[in-house]
Protein backbone atom coordinates (compact mmCIF):
# COMPACT_ATOMS: atom_id res chain seq x y z
CA UNK A 1 0.00 0.00 0.00
CA UNK A 2 1.34 3.44 -0.94
CA UNK A 3 1.27 6.11 1.74
CA UNK A 4 1.72 9.87 1.48
CA UNK A 5 1.82 11.03 5.11
CA UNK A 6 3.42 8.04 6.82
CA UNK A 7 6.09 5.39 6.27
CA UNK A 8 5.32 1.76 7.07
CA UNK A 9 8.21 -0.71 7.41
CA UNK A 10 8.51 -4.23 8.76
CA UNK A 11 11.58 -6.20 9.79
CA UNK A 12 12.17 -9.20 12.04
CA UNK A 13 8.76 -9.12 13.71
CA UNK A 14 8.67 -5.34 14.23
CA UNK A 15 6.41 -2.93 12.36
CA UNK A 16 7.69 0.63 12.35
CA UNK A 17 5.21 3.41 11.61
CA UNK A 18 6.65 6.88 11.02
CA UNK A 19 4.52 10.01 10.74
CA UNK A 20 6.22 11.64 7.78
CA UNK A 21 5.29 15.32 7.77
CA UNK A 22 8.40 16.92 9.25
CA UNK A 23 7.73 20.30 7.61
CA UNK A 24 4.53 20.46 9.71
CA UNK A 25 6.15 19.03 12.87
CA UNK A 26 4.42 15.75 11.95
CA UNK A 27 1.01 17.27 12.72
CA UNK A 28 -1.82 15.07 11.50
CA UNK A 29 -4.51 15.91 8.97
CA UNK A 30 -7.42 13.73 7.85
CA UNK A 31 -5.22 11.79 5.43
CA UNK A 32 -2.64 11.15 8.14
CA UNK A 33 -5.31 9.70 10.43
CA UNK A 34 -6.60 7.42 7.67
CA UNK A 35 -3.11 6.20 6.83
CA UNK A 36 -2.14 5.61 10.46
CA UNK A 37 -5.31 3.55 10.94
CA UNK A 38 -4.54 1.52 7.82
CA UNK A 39 -0.96 0.92 8.97
CA UNK A 40 -2.01 -0.34 12.40
CA UNK A 41 -4.56 -2.60 10.72
CA UNK A 42 -1.81 -3.99 8.48
CA UNK A 43 0.34 -4.70 11.54
CA UNK A 44 -2.58 -6.42 13.24
CA UNK A 45 -3.31 -8.63 10.24
CA UNK A 46 0.34 -9.66 9.71
CA UNK A 47 1.01 -12.79 11.81
CA UNK A 48 4.77 -12.17 11.61
CA UNK A 49 4.47 -8.87 13.48
CA UNK A 50 4.62 -8.96 17.27
CA UNK A 51 5.16 -5.32 18.20
CA UNK A 52 4.77 -1.85 16.67
CA UNK A 53 7.08 1.15 17.03
CA UNK A 54 5.47 4.54 16.36
CA UNK A 55 7.67 7.60 15.75
CA UNK A 56 7.94 10.84 13.79
CA UNK A 57 10.17 11.76 10.87
CA UNK A 58 13.13 14.04 11.50
CA UNK A 59 14.54 15.11 14.84
CA UNK A 60 12.18 17.98 15.73
CA UNK A 61 8.85 16.32 16.43
CA UNK A 62 7.07 13.09 17.26
CA UNK A 63 3.69 14.71 16.54
CA UNK A 64 2.58 18.27 17.25
CA UNK A 65 -1.13 17.36 17.19
CA UNK A 66 -3.76 18.27 14.64
CA UNK A 67 -2.71 20.35 11.65
CA UNK A 68 -3.98 23.88 12.32
CA UNK A 69 -4.20 24.57 8.57
CA UNK A 70 -7.00 21.99 8.33
CA UNK A 71 -8.55 22.29 11.77
CA UNK A 72 -9.06 26.04 11.42
CA UNK A 73 -11.36 25.41 8.44
CA UNK A 74 -13.62 22.88 10.16
CA UNK A 75 -17.29 23.48 10.83
CA UNK A 76 -19.47 21.28 13.09
CA UNK A 77 -20.36 18.85 10.27
CA UNK A 78 -16.87 18.46 8.82
CA UNK A 79 -15.35 18.60 12.31
CA UNK A 80 -17.46 15.66 13.40
CA UNK A 81 -16.08 13.63 10.48
CA UNK A 82 -12.53 14.64 11.38
CA UNK A 83 -13.06 13.59 14.99
CA UNK A 84 -14.58 10.33 13.75
CA UNK A 85 -11.26 9.59 12.04
CA UNK A 86 -9.49 10.32 15.33
CA UNK A 87 -11.76 7.86 17.12
CA UNK A 88 -11.25 5.20 14.48
CA UNK A 89 -7.47 5.50 14.90
CA UNK A 90 -7.58 5.37 18.70
CA UNK A 91 -9.99 2.41 18.64
CA UNK A 92 -7.67 0.58 16.26
CA UNK A 93 -4.65 1.29 18.46
CA UNK A 94 -6.45 0.28 21.64
CA UNK A 95 -7.82 -2.96 20.19
CA UNK A 96 -4.50 -4.06 18.71
CA UNK A 97 -3.33 -7.46 19.96
CA UNK A 98 0.29 -6.28 19.80
CA UNK A 99 2.03 -3.72 22.05
CA UNK A 100 2.82 -0.24 20.70
CA UNK A 101 6.05 1.51 21.66
CA UNK A 102 6.24 5.26 21.10
CA UNK A 103 9.71 6.51 20.18
CA UNK A 104 9.36 10.22 20.91
CA UNK A 105 11.97 12.30 19.16
CA UNK A 106 10.86 15.90 19.70
CA UNK A 107 7.64 17.86 20.18
CA UNK A 108 4.85 15.68 21.56
CA UNK A 109 1.98 18.10 21.88
CA UNK A 110 -1.82 18.26 21.80
CA UNK A 111 -3.30 15.36 19.89
CA UNK A 112 0.22 13.98 19.45
CA UNK A 113 0.54 13.85 23.21
CA UNK A 114 -2.77 12.02 23.39
CA UNK A 115 -1.46 9.50 20.85
CA UNK A 116 1.47 8.94 23.19
CA UNK A 117 -0.99 8.24 26.01
CA UNK A 118 -2.57 5.51 23.86
CA UNK A 119 0.73 3.68 23.39
CA UNK A 120 1.72 0.90 25.78
CA UNK A 121 5.31 2.02 26.32
CA UNK A 122 7.10 5.28 25.58
CA UNK A 123 10.79 6.03 25.17
CA UNK A 124 11.77 9.66 24.69
CA UNK A 125 14.76 11.55 23.43
CA UNK A 126 16.13 13.88 26.10
CA UNK A 127 15.29 16.67 23.64
CA UNK A 128 11.57 15.80 23.61
CA UNK A 129 8.97 18.33 24.78
CA UNK A 130 5.52 17.38 26.08
CA UNK A 131 2.24 19.18 26.65
CA UNK A 132 -1.43 19.68 25.90
CA UNK A 133 -2.48 22.61 23.72
CA UNK A 134 -6.29 22.44 23.44
CA UNK A 135 -7.51 25.45 25.46
CA UNK A 136 -4.60 27.58 24.21
CA UNK A 137 -6.00 27.33 20.66
CA UNK A 138 -9.71 27.21 21.50
CA UNK A 139 -10.00 23.42 21.48
CA UNK A 140 -10.16 20.74 24.21
CA UNK A 141 -8.14 17.55 24.95
CA UNK A 142 -11.06 15.12 24.77
CA UNK A 143 -9.24 12.50 22.63
CA UNK A 144 -7.57 10.78 25.57
CA UNK A 145 -6.37 13.81 27.49
CA UNK A 146 -9.38 13.94 29.80
CA UNK A 147 -9.73 10.15 29.95
CA UNK A 148 -6.27 8.54 29.93
CA UNK A 149 -3.97 11.24 31.33
CA UNK A 150 -5.53 11.19 34.84
CA UNK A 151 -4.90 7.45 34.94
CA UNK A 152 -1.28 7.90 33.87
CA UNK A 153 -0.19 10.89 35.96
CA UNK A 154 -3.00 11.52 38.46
CA UNK A 155 -5.95 13.91 38.50
CA UNK A 156 -4.14 17.03 39.72
CA UNK A 157 -1.26 16.82 37.25
CA UNK A 158 -3.61 15.98 34.37
CA UNK A 159 -5.72 19.04 35.18
CA UNK A 160 -2.57 21.14 35.35
CA UNK A 161 -1.55 19.97 31.88
CA UNK A 162 -5.04 20.45 30.43
CA UNK A 163 -5.82 23.84 31.99
CA UNK A 164 -2.41 25.57 31.85
CA UNK A 165 -1.09 24.09 28.57
CA UNK A 166 2.49 24.29 29.85
CA UNK A 167 5.44 22.52 28.23
CA UNK A 168 7.39 19.80 30.03
CA UNK A 169 10.85 18.37 29.44
CA UNK A 170 11.54 14.69 28.84
CA UNK A 171 12.96 14.43 32.36
CA UNK A 172 9.77 15.93 33.83
CA UNK A 173 7.68 13.61 31.66
CA UNK A 174 9.54 10.57 32.97
CA UNK A 175 9.03 11.67 36.58
CA UNK A 176 5.29 12.13 35.93
CA UNK A 177 4.92 8.73 34.28
CA UNK A 178 4.24 10.00 30.75
CA UNK A 179 7.23 8.05 29.45
CA UNK A 180 9.09 4.98 30.65
CA UNK A 181 12.62 5.94 29.72
CA UNK A 182 14.69 8.88 28.44
CA UNK A 183 17.76 8.42 26.24
CA UNK A 184 20.04 10.58 24.08
CA UNK A 185 18.57 11.28 20.61
CA UNK A 186 21.07 9.07 18.83
CA UNK A 187 20.08 6.10 21.02
CA UNK A 188 16.31 6.48 20.70
CA UNK A 189 15.54 3.96 17.97
CA UNK A 190 18.03 1.44 19.30
CA UNK A 191 16.35 1.64 22.70
CA UNK A 192 12.89 1.19 21.19
CA UNK A 193 14.06 -1.78 19.13
CA UNK A 194 15.73 -3.32 22.19
CA UNK A 195 12.43 -3.28 24.06
CA UNK A 196 10.57 -4.49 20.97
CA UNK A 197 12.91 -7.45 20.64
CA UNK A 198 12.48 -8.24 24.32
CA UNK A 199 8.71 -8.37 23.80
CA UNK A 200 9.22 -10.67 20.81
CA UNK A 201 10.85 -13.18 23.18
CA UNK A 202 7.56 -13.47 25.08
CA UNK A 203 4.55 -15.67 24.42
CA UNK A 204 2.40 -13.76 21.88
CA UNK A 205 -0.87 -15.10 23.28
CA UNK A 206 0.20 -14.09 26.79
CA UNK A 207 1.10 -10.58 25.61
CA UNK A 208 -2.29 -10.28 23.90
CA UNK A 209 -4.18 -11.41 26.99
CA UNK A 210 -2.15 -9.14 29.25
CA UNK A 211 -2.71 -6.09 27.03
CA UNK A 212 -6.44 -6.79 26.78
CA UNK A 213 -6.78 -7.16 30.54
CA UNK A 214 -4.74 -4.02 31.26
CA UNK A 215 -6.99 -2.04 28.92
CA UNK A 216 -10.20 -3.21 30.59
CA UNK A 217 -10.77 -0.34 33.03
CA UNK A 218 -9.87 2.39 30.55
CA UNK A 219 -11.95 0.70 27.84
CA UNK A 220 -14.96 1.53 30.02
CA UNK A 221 -14.21 5.20 29.29
CA UNK A 222 -15.22 4.78 25.63
CA UNK A 223 -18.53 6.69 26.11
CA UNK A 224 -16.46 9.69 27.22
CA UNK A 225 -14.59 9.64 23.91
CA UNK A 226 -17.92 9.58 22.06
CA UNK A 227 -19.37 12.41 24.15
CA UNK A 228 -16.18 14.40 23.68
CA UNK A 229 -16.46 14.02 19.92
CA UNK A 230 -19.97 15.44 19.89
CA UNK A 231 -19.15 18.33 22.21
CA UNK A 232 -15.96 19.34 20.41
CA UNK A 233 -17.57 19.09 16.98
CA UNK A 234 -20.15 21.67 18.06
CA UNK A 235 -17.52 24.34 18.71
CA UNK A 236 -15.81 24.03 15.33
CA UNK A 237 -16.46 27.26 13.47
CA UNK A 238 -16.99 29.22 16.71
CA UNK A 239 -15.39 32.62 17.27
CA UNK A 240 -13.26 31.33 20.12
CA UNK A 241 -11.84 28.47 18.09
CA UNK A 242 -11.25 30.80 15.14
CA UNK A 243 -9.33 33.19 17.40
CA UNK A 244 -7.21 30.33 18.76
CA UNK A 245 -6.35 28.92 15.36
CA UNK A 246 -5.73 32.34 13.80
CA UNK A 247 -3.44 33.43 16.62
CA UNK A 248 -1.43 30.23 16.23
CA UNK A 249 -0.92 30.87 12.53
CA UNK A 250 -0.01 34.50 13.23
CA UNK A 251 2.38 33.45 16.02
CA UNK A 252 0.74 35.70 18.59
CA UNK A 253 -0.97 35.25 21.93
CA UNK A 254 -4.73 34.65 21.52
CA UNK A 255 -7.16 37.16 22.99
CA UNK A 256 -9.68 34.96 24.80
CA UNK A 257 -10.41 37.57 27.47
CA UNK A 258 -12.84 39.34 25.14
CA UNK A 259 -15.14 36.32 25.30
CA UNK A 260 -15.62 36.85 29.06
CA UNK A 261 -17.11 40.33 28.76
Amino acid sequence: MDFEDIIYETKDGIAKITINRPARHNAFRSLTLDELTAAFEMAEEDPAIGVVILTGAGDRAFCAGGDISEMGELDPTVGRKFLGKCLKLSNTMRSLSKPIIAAINGYCLGGGHEINAMCDLSIASDKAVFGQTGPSVGSAPIWGGTQLLPRLIGEKKAREMAFLCNRYSAEEAEKMGLVNKVVPPEELMDAAEEWANRILEMSPQSIKLTRTSMNFASDLLYPSFMHGREMLALIYGSEELAEGMKSFDEKRKPDFRKFRK
